[in-house]
């Protein structure tokens, strides 16, 4: 397993959470204020943060950033995003994209898989 693949959602919510300690204990003020204004946006406001975390995760899979689809994709799910929600989002980021997505949007729809197995059996999949 390189750096930047997961095999579970578990190992990447682990490495995510010890590198974020590890950034935020050692990073300048501008990282600080970053790291803030970039949960900020995500909440509550004009926007539903359902919606907000569904245009995070197509720009992400546009952008082709598998840590990112990752973390999008946990947090659409506890807010609720169906299996339809979903689809027709990836739909977006391929036209948005173009083929060079496919290899994200298959990463995207196993990651959706073990977050609704995990789902199943009552166990979380917050981050």
């Amino acid at each position: 397993m390189s750096e930047n693949t997961f095999n579970t959602l578990e190992e990447f919510k682990k490495f995510r959470e010890r590198m974020n300690k590890e950034i935020l204990d050692r990073g300048t003020i501008n990282t600080k204020r970053f790291w803030n204004l970039d949960g900020a946006v995500y909440r509550e406001g004009a926007i539903e943060p359902k919606y907000k975390e569904l245009m995070g995760l197509v720009a992400s899979m546009v952008l082709r950033c598998d840590d990112c689809i990752t973390y999008h994709m946990i947090r659409c799910a506890e807010l609720g995003v169906t299996d339809e929600e979903f689809f027709e989002t990836f739909d977006i980021a391929l036209i948005v994209g173009g083929s060079i997505v496919i290899p994200h949007l298959r990463r995207a729809v196993n990651t959706l898989l073990e977050i609704r197995r995990l789902q199943a059996n009552g166990e979380s999949v917050s981050v």
